[in-house]
């Protein structure tokens, strides 16, 4: 159901997704990714790996990574070649030796079970 009011869609129920394990999406002509992370938060960010050109990110490794500052943040390894992605602001962590390639992020929203993606969103 796309709430055209706010630019909101609903990609999924909650329950469809698993924690720690990405899942794909797709809204209008664009994969997304989507992950359920362990302290129950949503992210959604696209599944194409800007490395390999593959739709992808969605089966990546789901995990975190902790600053010289002890902050911490999601993050996704990709499947193919190990690059690494804040999944809260899209900046690549680890470019594996290549230039540094961002991803986008969308917003989450959770409407009571229904998990809802900013349609449009950069």
């Amino acid at each position: 159901m796309r709430r055209e009011d706010r630019g909101w869609v609903r990609v999924c129920s909650l329950g469809d997704l698993t924690p720690e394990r990405g899942r794909a999406a797709l809204i209008g002509e664009e994969q997304i990714a989507l992950f359920l992370l362990a302290d129950g938060r949503v992210r959604a960010t696209q599944n194409l790996d800007p490395y390999s050109g593959a739709q992808v990110l969605s089966r990546g490794i789901v995990g975190s990574s902790t600053f010289a500052d002890g902050t911490e943040t999601p993050t996704v390894i990709s499947p193919l070649h190990k690059q690494a992605w804040d999944l809260v602001t899209g900046t690549v962590l680890r470019t594996q030796g290549g230039e540094e390639r961002g991803i986008r992020v969308y917003p989450v929203s959770l409407d009571g079970e229904d998990v809802l993606v900013k349609a449009g969103a950069r």
